[in-house]
């Protein structure tokens, strides 16, 4: 073997014993291993050589690793930017913020025109593996990623391993592999299956694979001790992997700390997560409604006091605009925006007020197209539409209902989305009971726009100190 050769062997043996290094970087050959494998005459040209590549891939990682920058912190709540976003590295992202909710690399109901027309969209599209998996062999065949095959080359694309707007049956991780329930069913996912089909996706975003199956509420301590155990396991296996594949060099690996309920569980995972070379943080198990709020809330705040601030920290399976702000207090930066998909899967349009400045009584009449809402007929109302369907919440109305059948106002009052410029309540009843396919184009237009202009909101809020009037406007609403 050649004495070089020898060098790449020595690595790999290390990279082997020790794949839980705090810092990698003591794990590679040092100038001293070289002096002892190389000869003489080759010892300078081999410094050389290998202290300019260290140089180029520093001067390259500069240039597109993403940065975050605070410019206000409140009461745990944080606003700033994310920039260098993205393979080029020119796209930012403003936070708090979320991400755009797909469907196999598409927005539920739009096309890319109809995308186009909506107000505030945010920078990172949230793709997922499980509606993506059976695309794996197509694009290793494509070669090019999911960006350009969907058509959004210049978008930042974040892959999450779960649909959120589909749950997914839990018992079925083990030690090597975590279930990915897709359209033909379960697929079981090992390290480097997973890794082999994010280098044929090239996303920016990673969620790297992890053992999540813990938000049953009836996870036991030794159950939640696997759950860590798994997940740092997966992430250590995936970063090895991730650097010696040249398409995921510019790729964020988003490191997802688990742990169920158990307090002590949570922040070892949060711990020994940030030693590792991540570049975000995803908070996981939160989901649903098994977990008591008390308990959720604290865990949250009790990991992100341990998580650096320098690194973004992600949220999956919220998105009432009660729960968001809830989160945002206890440090949490993006969110999905699954919630307006599901909203417009019902039939129903997002209505809530976001508007802190006014009377918040009036403004919540204004944004409902209620002048007379009694007591007693808002009561009543609510009654009925939680009759029609349970998961429909205040702060939408359901479209379907026949008072809404000659309601020739538009969705929201002062809502300058497509939908409210242009139709009214009355057209869109029309076209849901009709079941034309038109009614889940202008409800997921209105809806997508309304959230995320929820989110400017909030950062408008706390750029101007007025979280706390935001957050009583909202809990009036919230039943």
């Amino acid at each position: 073997m050649h004495r070089a050769g020898r060098v790449a062997s020595l690595w790999q043996r290390r990279s082997r014993l020790y794949p839980r290094s705090r810092d990698r970087d003591l794990l590679r050959p040092s100038v001293m291993t070289c002096r002892v494998l190389i000869g003489p005459g080759k010892r300078a040209a081999y410094v050389r050589e290998a202290a300019g590549a260290s140089q180029d891939l520093h001067a390259a990682c500069q240039l597109t690793s993403m940065k975050l920058s605070l410019s206000k912190v409140v009461s745990g709540c944080r606003l700033g930017t994310l920039t260098n976003l993205g393979k080029n590295g020119v796209q930012t992202m403003e936070l708090p913020g979320c991400l755009l909710y797909t469907k196999t690399g598409s927005p539920p109901h739009l096309t890319h025109d109809t995308l186009q027309a909506i107000k505030g969209v945010p920078a990172v599209v949230q793709l997922t593996l499980s509606t993506l998996v059976e695309l794996h062999e197509v694009l290793e065949e494509y070669k090019e990623g999911i960006g350009k095959f969907i058509g959004m080359p210049e978008s930042v694309l974040y892959c999450s391993l779960h649909d959120p707007g589909s749950p997914c049956p839990s018992g079925y991780n083990n030690n090597k592999t975590v279930s990915i329930w897709g359209y033909g069913g379960r697929m079981e996912m090992t390290g480097s299956k997973f890794m082999s089909m994010q280098r044929a996706l090239q996303p920016d975003w990673i969620q790297c694979l992890s053992d999540g199956d813990t938000i049953s509420g009836e996870t036991s301590r030794k159950r939640a001790k696997k759950s860590v155990d798994r997940s740092l396991s997966f992430l250590d296996e995936c970063l090895q992997l991730q650097e010696k594949s040249p398409e995921l060099q510019g790729s964020v690996m988003v490191g997802v700390i688990e742990g169920g309920d158990m307090l002590e569980e949570r922040l070892r995972s949060a711990r020994e997560t940030a030693k590792r070379p991540v570049g975000g943080f995803l908070l996981d198990g939160f989901q649903g409604q098994a977990m008591a709020k008390e308990t959720k809330l604290k865990l949250m705040a009790s990991v992100t006091a341990e998580l650096p601030e320098d690194k973004p920290r992600l949220i999956h399976g919220i998105g009432k605009p009660d729960e968001v702000l809830e989160c945002i207090e206890r440090g949490v930066d993006v969110f999905e925006s699954f919630y307006p998909y599901q909203v417009t899967e019902r039939g129903c349009a997002l209505s809530f007020s976001y508007d802190y400045n006014p009377d918040p009584e009036a403004a919540v009449i204004k944004q409902n197209g209620i002048q007379d809402a009694g007591k007693n007929g808002t009561e009543k109302d609510i009654n009925e539409t939680s009759k029609a369907d349970p998961e429909i919440t205040s702060f939408e109305i359901f479209l379907k209902e026949k008072r809404y059948r000659d309601d020739f106002g538009p969705l929201v009052h002062g809502c300058t989305c497509y939908c409210c410029q242009n139709h009214s309540r009355a057209y869109v009843h029309h076209l849901l009971v009709t079941n034309e396919l038109l009614a889940g184009v202008l409800l997921m237009m209105h809806n997508f726009q309304h959230y995320f202009s929820f989110f400017h909101s909030i950062r408008d809020a706390l750029r101007d100190d007025r979280l706390d009037p935001l957050k009583e406007l909202i809990s009036r609403q919230a039943l």
